[in-house]
């Protein structure tokens, strides 16, 4: 897909993965949106694209509503934004649970809703939703972040599906770790000696390249494919592997 351009909504850009997505758009000429719940920072992130700042809260289907309004006509949307906690399902909060509920799915799921149909008029668009190797492997401790990101996975798949012939496409980046302030902010650093974090450009260049290319995913790196894999054809062995490397609650 041609980004020279062409309206690009980037969700979460104030910070992280989304702004690097954000610059990295921007580089290919493309015509960036930029969302945040920061202000400054959103703002910053618009100078810095030469494109334009929205500040809405993902967490209420009326802060999705908004961004979907002032966003205006865009081709690509990079649902981006997203935050995690980390710790027991039972030590958990009723509120984070819901509000990441909210964000990380509902939030994605909503403004394609809203943004879909003038993509399916022009036969041209594309969503790129941010996912995360969680969501394909699960992880001890972020039950409601892996299970938000698994479904993304079901909500992309399926609608791939349906937008075969529309000129509309469907990309999932799948992340593993990243050097972003995501670990800080869920409450835990990460402390796994393997695989290292990545950086937010690293994920920026996969998802430019998987639009420029129509690619229907993008890993991050690409041999985290691996992971799955051995999951899906030997789960016994995979879970073993896990409980003995994998993060400790």
């Amino acid at each position: 897909m041609e980004l020279r351009g062409t309206g690009v909504l980037v969700t979460g850009a104030s910070s992280g993965i989304g702004r690097a997505i954000a610059l990295r758009l921007a580089s290919e000429g493309a015509s960036v949106v930029t969302h945040g719940r920061d202000r400054a920072r959103t703002a910053s992130v618009a100078q810095l694209v030469g494109g334009r700042a929205v500040v809405a809260d993902l967490a209420t289907a009326e802060g999705v509503a908004a961004l979907a309004a002032e966003a205006g006509a865009v081709e690509v949307v990079v649902a981006s934004a997203g935050f995690g906690w980390s710790g027991p399902f039972a030590e958990m909060p009723g509120e984070t649970l819901e509000e990441m509920v909210a964000v990380d799915l509902s939030a994605p799921m909503l403004l394609t809703h809203a943004l879909l149909p003038a993509m399916l008029g022009r036969r041209r668009g594309r969503i790129v939703l941010v996912g995360s190797v969680a969501g394909r492997t699960g992880v001890a401790g972020e039950a409601v972040y892996a299970a938000c990101k698994a479904a993304l996975d079901g909500f992309a798949e399926s609608l791939r599906l349906e937008l075969a012939t529309t000129g509309v496409g469907v990309t999932v980046v799948v992340p593993g770790a990243v050097r972003t302030a995501f670990f800080a902010r869920r409450g835990r650093a990460y402390d796994r000696r393997f695989p290292r974090p990545v950086s937010a450009e690293q994920v920026a260049e996969a998802t430019t390249a998987a639009i420029l290319a129509d690619r229907d995913e993008a890993w991050v790196p690409q041999w985290l494919r691996v992971a799955p894999a051995v999951r899906a054809v030997t789960p016994g062995l995979y879970r073993r592997l896990a409980a003995r490397f994998g993060e400790r609650l």
